[in-house]
C-alpha cells in the first residue's frame, strides 16, 4: 500500500520529545508520506494522537529519568494499553522492557522481559548495517524481505519473554530481537531513518497501519 502524499486521513502522529532521540530525521521519514507529525512531551497530546513514536538514543537511566521529569511514564503506558499503534526505535525498544542492565534501572515496564548487554565476542557497540531474519508476519514488514540490511547503533539488547512476538532477529556475535511486534506494538533495535529505501518501506508500511487502525474508528 502507497500512501498518497497528502494528510487525506488527518493522520495525528507524535513523537516523544524528551531529549532523547533523533526527532529531526524521524520527523522527516514520516513526512515524506505526506503526514506532518507532532513534535511534543505534552502527555495529553501524546493520549489524543492517533499514532506515538518513542525514538531514542543514549542511556536507558538517563532516558528514563528525562521520561519521569516530564510525566511521561504513565501516559506512554496509558497510550499503549489502548491499543493504538505505537512504534518503539532504538533505545525506545529497550524502554518498553521490565528492567535493563544498564545501570540496573527499571524501564517502562509494557513489554515482559529484559535487556541485557552484548555478549562480549564482538566489538561493542554494535555500529553499522546488518541484515535481518523475519521470523513472522505482520502488516509493518510488508514487502520486507529476510537478508535486508538496516543501521544500527547499540551495545544492549532485548530479551522479550515472550517468543512469539519475536519478528525479526539479527545476528552480531549471537542472535537477538531486532524487531518486536505484538499487534499495534512494533519496534526496532535499528534506526530506519537511517536506513535507506527500506528504512523508509518501514515507516510507510507503520503509516498504513495506522490509517487502517483510524479507518476502524
Amino acid at each position: 500500500m502507497t500512501i498518497i502524499l497528502r494528510n487525506q486521513h488527518n493522520l495525528q502522529i507524535s513523537i516523544i520529545d524528551y531529549d532523547s532521540g533523533n526527532l529531526r530525521s524521524v520527523a522527516k521519514a514520516i513526512e515524506r508520506y505526506g503526514v506532518s507529525p507532532i513534535t511534543t512531551s505534552d502527555p495529553d497530546t501524546i493520549l489524543n494522537s492517533d499514532a506515538v513514536i518513542l525514538p531514542g538514543v543514549g542511556s536507558a537511566p538517563s532516558a528514563m529519568h528525562a521520561l519521569s521529569k516530564r510525566n511521561l511514564i504513565e501516559p506512554i503506558k496509558k497510550y499503549v494499553a489502548s491499543g493504538k499503534p505505537f512504534f518503539g526505535i532504538c533505545l525506545g525498544l529497550q524502554l518498553l522492557f521490565d528492567r535493563t542492565e544498564e545501570g540496573d534501572s527499571d524501564c517502562l515496564g509494557i513489554i515482559s522481559g529484559n535487556v541485557r548487554h552484548l555478549q562480549p565476542t564482538m566489538k561493542v557497540p554494535h555500529m553499522g548495517w546488518n541484515t535481518i531474519d523475519i521470523k513472522k508476519n505482520h502488516p509493518f514488514l510488508t514487502n520486507i524481505p529476510s537478508g535486508e540490511y538496516f543501521y544500527f547503533v547499540h551495545s544492549y539488547v532485548v530479551v522479550p519473554q515472550e517468543s512469539n512476538d519475536i519478528a525479526a532477529t539479527t545476528h552480531y556475535g549471537e542472535s537477538f530481537c531486532s524487531i518486536y511486534a505484538n499487534n499495534n506494538l512494533i519496534a526496532t533495535q535499528f534506526h530506519p531513518e537511517k536506513s535507506g529505501d527500506m528504512g523508509l518501506k518501514l515507516y510507510e508500511n507503520f503509516i498504513a497501519l495506522c490509517v487502517a487502525e483510524k479507518q476502524k474508528l
